[in-house]
């Protein structure tokens, strides 16, 4: 059974209406007569938004002891749905508890291989260390892979952070190797990471091999790289559109992204895998779409489908 688990939380965003993204869905859903929330059980996680208006003193990890308290409750959650034969099927606000996904997901799966396919304009790899904001929705995949990357590093991190940071890296037993992950659509990154997707030889499929040949094939190839993985996670940040063909309704848009028509494309192709395990929809963020809701307006149809899909085959 698909289960849709909704996570309002944006405290790891540097700007804010991430926590909006559910509810622009459901108004998309409403205005459409779509019956997507209907079709299928939904438990919602608490938040601790409320930490947004307390005074920030981890400039290098800002709000961590804050999202902390997120993880846990995010890794509970999808742990549990799995441990009792569910397929979690995420709506996030903001990317930074991907990261507890990650850890849920291995939690329920002891010994199992764990491949992770991001579709998402940034590559997510900074840590305390090296992020120039010190937004943890740009370090999910650090935390999951264990990586803090000091030998770029850039910033001065207190030592209170330092515990929370090990904290959060510590909710999974197990680390995703850096092999069993794949970009796509990956086009802004920073030094720091740079030097990790070069060092670690991450596969990043760009926006114009995923043009060229389109999301089927791209969706085939990944697949196949991560054919010795047990299971699979797909974590599609809205990001990864083209904001000029969908709207700038997202934290952080970034010009020259993947159609929408690839993304349906891609993103079918891995809800038809039996390896899939989890799929996450993140940072559809209504108070940034010049174009009112267009953002979720677009995202709904294309998580309708990949969950029709999913469900079919369960």
């Amino acid at each position: 059974m698909l289960q849709l688990i909704e996570v309002t939380s944006e405290l790891g965003a540097g700007t804010r209406g991430a926590s909006l993204g559910v509810g622009a869905l459901k108004v998309a859903a409403f205005n459409s007569d779509s019956t997507f929330f209907s079709e299928y059980n939904a438990v919602e996680v608490p938040n601790y938004n409320q930490y947004l208006f307390s005074p920030n003193t981890t400039p290098s990890a800002i709000r961590i002891e804050h999202i902390t308290k997120e993880f846990n409750e995010v890794f509970h959650s999808v742990k549990n749905e799995l441990t009792n034969n569910r397929f979690p099927f995420i709506l996030a606000g903001d990317h930074s508890t991907a990261a507890a996904t990650i850890a849920g997901i291995q939690e329920a799966n002891p010994g199992k291989r764990l491949g992770v396919i991001w579709v998402d304009a940034h590559a997510d790899l900074h840590s305390p260390y090296t992020s120039p904001s010190g937004n943890i929705h740009g370090m999910p995949l650090a935390i999951a892979c264990g990586i803090d990357n000091v030998s770029q590093k850039v910033n001065t991190v207190l030592p209170k952070v330092e515990v929370y940071w090990k904290g959060l890296q510590s909710l999974s037993k197990e680390k995703i190797n850096t092999e069993d992950l794949i970009f796509v659509g990956v086009r802004d990154t920073e030094a720091p990471e740079d030097y990790l997707i070069k060092s670690e030889g991450i596969k990043n499929f760009k926006v114009e091999e995923v043009k060229k040949e389109g999301g089927k094939e791209i969706a085939r190839q990944t697949l196949k790289i991560l054919s010795h993985c047990d299971i699979i996670y797909v974590s599609f940040d809205v990001d990864s559109m083209d904001p000029d063909e969908v709207s700038h309704g997202t934290g952080t848009p970034v010009p020259g992204g993947i159609p929408v028509k690839e993304v349906k494309e891609l993103l079918n192709a891995f809800a038809a895998s039996e390896k899939l395990v989890a799929f996450e929809t993140v940072e559809v963020n209504p108070a940034l779409d010049e174009k009112k809701n267009k953002m979720a307006e677009t995202t709904l149809p294309i998580i309708e489908e990949v969950a029709s899909i999913i469900a079919s085959r369960l």
